[in-house]
C-alpha cells in the first residue's frame, strides 16, 4: 500500500488531550497532529485494552464470498442502496475514493467506487466481508462511528493500524427510523479527500435520506401499496423490473408487511434495579440480571463468556457462575419475548450463546440520554438523565457504562449547553461539587444576574 512514511507513534498526555476543542473532527489537509485528540487517544486506549498488536492486525474475512450475495439480500439496508449509491458512489467512480455500506457489527458488505483505489485497499483487507469494528482492528471511521454512535473522521496516521497509514476515512452510523438502534455504517474512504469539511455533513445527510426512504418504505407497506410479483429481502419485498437498470442485486424495492419483533427498552438511570419494557409489559429484573442485559445491550456485536464474566463479576475465570447465571435469565427472557395472544409478534428477545448476545437490540434509557446529545438537544438530555446508571453495582462493565454516560452529559454542558441547562446541571448531584461547571456558568451568566450570587457561595462552599 502507498502512503506517507510511518512515523514513531505519538506518545498520549492526558492533560494535553482534554484541551482539544473539536470532538471528532480531523483537520483535513494536515498532516495527523503530533498528540492525538481525545476521541482517538480513547479510541487507542479500547484498543490497548483488548490487546491488539497495531502491526499485525489485518481484519478477518467474517463473511465467505459464497454467502456474502445472501448477506446483502437480508440486511435491512439493502432497500436503500439506490439512495446511497445515487448520493455517493457516483461521484465516488473515478475520484480515487471508495464508499462502504458495513452492517451493525462492522462487517463489510459493500465497497464500491474508484477501481484503482479498491486495488490498493485489498491490501489492507478493505474489501467486502471483512470485519472492520473497532475491537477487530482499533480505529477505524467505519468501528470507531459504531463504537461510539455518531460520525467520525479519522485522519492517515491516527488509525490504530499501522497497515492503514496513509488512508483517512469518514463514516456515520444508520438507523432504524422507529426504534433508533444501529443498521449499519456508511463510510468514505482514500485520501486527504475523505476527510474534507464537506464530507461528514454529505455523508450525514445520506445517512438520514436513507433512514428517510425506509420510513416511506415502512408507511407504503401499511397502506399496501404493491400490485406486482415480490420478492422478500429483509423485511422488505422488492419489484424486480424486466429490462429496469441498475444492479439485479439490488431491485426497486417496496416494502412488504412483516410481522417484525417490537422494540425492547430498560430502564437503568437512577435505578439499582433495571425494568425491562416490552410487549407482553413491564419486567423488573433482579441486581445481577440487570447488570448483565446492561452489558449486553450496551456491546450489542455480543461478548465471549470470559469478557462477559470479566465485565460482570470483575473476574474472566468465572465462567461457571456465568453460565448458571445465563441459564436463569434465558427462562425469564423467554417470557418477555414471547408476547402478547393477538399482539401481532413478540419482542423476540433472547439471549444466544458464542458470542452472548441479545436476539434483538435492548434500547437503554442511557442510549436515548447519549442519543440526544449527539442530536444537540442538551435540555432534553438532561432532563432524561434521571441519576446514575445502575448506581448501586460495582460490576466493572457497569461502571464503565455508567462513567461513559457520565462524561458525556458533563462534556456536552461543559462545550455546548445554554447558560439556563448548564445552572440545572450545576444544580445535579454530579454537578453542585464541580468546581469547573460552576466556573463555566459564572463565565457565561451576565455581570448583573441576580443567579451569580448563588453560584459564587456554591465555588466558595468547595474551597
Amino acid at each position: 500500500m502507498r502512503g506517507p512514511p510511518r512515523a514513531e507513534r505519538p506518545t498520549i498526555d492526558d492533560d494535553w488531550c482534554t484541551t482539544m476543542t473539536s470532538p471528532w473532527l480531523a483537520h483535513p489537509g494536515d498532516r495527523a497532529p503530533a498528540r492525538p485528540r481525545r476521541v482517538v487517544h480513547e479510541s487507542w486506549e479500547r484498543a490497548r485494552r483488548r490487546e491488539l498488536d497495531p502491526e499485525h492486525l489485518l481484519p478477518l474475512l467474517e463473511v465467505a464470498e459464497d454467502s456474502l450475495a445472501d448477506f446483502r439480500l437480508a440486511h435491512p439496508l439493502a432497500p436503500v442502496l439506490p439512495v446511497i449509491r445515487k448520493l455517493l458512489v457516483r461521484d465516488a467512480e473515478g475520484s480515487g475514493l471508495l464508499v462502504a455500506v458495513g452492517d451493525e457489527m462492522g462487517r463489510l458488505l459493500w465497497v464500491e467506487g474508484d477501481d484503482a483505489a479498491k486495488r490498493r485497499a485489498e491490501e489492507m483487507r478493505f474489501v467486502a466481508g471483512a470485519g472492520w469494528s473497532e475491537r477487530q482492528v482499533g480505529t477505524s471511521a467505519p468501528g470507531t462511528a459504531l463504537e461510539l454512535d455518531h460520525g467520525i473522521q479519522i485522519h492517515d496516521e491516527e488509525h490504530f493500524n499501522r497497515l492503514v497509514h496513509g488512508w483517512s476515512c469518514t463514516a456515520v452510523p444508520v438507523h432504524d427510523p422507529e426504534t433508533r438502534r444501529i443498521l449499519g455504517v456508511i463510510d468514505i474512504t482514500g485520501d486527504a479527500r475523505a476527510v474534507d469539511p464537506h464530507t461528514l455533513p454529505l455523508i450525514e445527510a445520506t445517512a438520514a435520506a436513507a433512514e428517510a426512504e425506509l420510513m416511506v418504505l415502512r408507511l407504503k407497506a401499511l397502506r399496501g401499496g404493491a400490485t406486482e410479483p415480490r420478492m422478500r429481502v429483509a423485511g422488505f419485498a422488492s419489484t424486480a423490473r424486466p429490462g429496469a437498470s441498475g444492479s439485479a442485486a439490488y431491485p426497486d424495492v417496496r416494502p412488504a408487511r412483516p410481522a417484525r419483533p417490537r422494540p425492547v427498552s430498560m430502564h437503568v438511570l437512577g435505578r439499582d434495579t433495571g425494568e425491562l419494557t416490552s410487549p407482553s409489559g413491564t419486567l423488573e429484573l433482579s441486581t445481577r440480571h440487570s447488570e448483565i442485559v446492561t452489558v449486553l445491550a450496551w456491546h450489542r456485536e455480543g461478548l465471549s463468556a470470559a469478557r462477559l464474566a470479566d465485565l460482570v463479576y470483575g473476574d474472566a475465570d468465572a465462567t461457571v457462575t456465568l453460565r448458571a447465571e445465563i441459564v436463569r435469565l434465558r427462562r425469564i427472557l423467554a417470557s418477555v419475548g414471547s408476547g402478547d395472544p393477538g399482539s401481532g409478534a413478540g419482542s423476540g428477545l433472547g439471549l444466544e450463546s458464542r458470542p452472548y448476545r441479545l436476539s434483538v437490540p435492548v434500547e437503554l434509557d442511557a442510549h436515548h440520554v447519549i442519543s440526544l446529545l449527539d442530536r444537540g438537544a442538551h435540555r432534553v438530555a438532561l432532563a432524561a438523565s434521571r441519576g446514575p446508571l445502575l448506581p448501586g453495582s460495582e460490576a466493572p462493565g457497569v461502571v464503565e457504562i455508567r462513567d461513559t454516560v457520565r462524561r458525556r452529559l458533563r462534556e456536552a454542558m461543559l462545550t455546548d449547553a445554554a447558560i439556563d441547562v448548564l445552572l440545572d446541571y450545576a444544580a445535579t448531584e454530579d454537578g453542585r461539587d464541580d468546581a469547573e461547571v460552576l466556573t463555566a456558568a459564572l463565565r457565561l451568566l451576565p455581570p448583573r444576574s441576580p443567579k451569580r450570587a448563588g453560584v459564587v457561595a456554591q465555588l466558595e462552599s468547595l474551597c
